[in-house]
């Protein structure tokens, strides 16, 4: 398993930078960026679990959509804002408004149990934590009987 890390220095043509958008275990990133933030995300691989984190601050639990179809787990966000400043007529002086998303999706390994997947948000960064089932666990080292 490897992440590939993306170089935004601009020094492939867009055409080559385009096959290079490929996350961790061939998910994809959203290549739209016109109101798009892709936050940054740590995959971490231990003995019992992966755990992604994905690093999302000013946001709430409730901002987050995370789905697993077949195998493929996706987060994605959505925020629209909008601010207005009117005059003493009511008349618009200045209205303003803004509109992110980001969408993330990774293919999961045959080793993940995906009955017991689970999600939290603490202090800006959203954390999901990804079980291996038993049989993909590391099995301790033994001596076995030849008889």
């Amino acid at each position: 398993m490897s992440l590939i890390k993306r170089n935004e220095t601009g020094w492939l043509p867009s055409v080559f930078d385009d096959m290079f958008r490929t996350d961790w275990l061939g998910g994809t990133t959203n290549v739209n960026s016109i109101g798009t933030s892709i936050p940054a995300v740590n995959i971490m691989e231990t003995e019992d679990s992966f755990n992604v984190e994905v690093a999302a601050p000013g946001m709430t639990k409730e901002d987050f959509n995370i789905e697993l179809d077949n195998d493929v787990l996706t987060i994605s966000s959505e925020d629209k804002k909008e601010n207005e400043t009117t005059d003493k007529n009511g008349r618009f002086t200045r209205k303003e408004f803004s509109y992110s998303t980001f969408k993330r999706a990774f293919s999961l390994p045959d080793s993940v149990d995906s009955a017991k997947i689970s999600a939290s948000y603490n202090n800006g960064v959203l954390e999901i934590a990804l079980p291996k089932k038993e049989e993909a666990k590391v099995q301790a080292k033994r001596l076995i009987d030849i008889s």
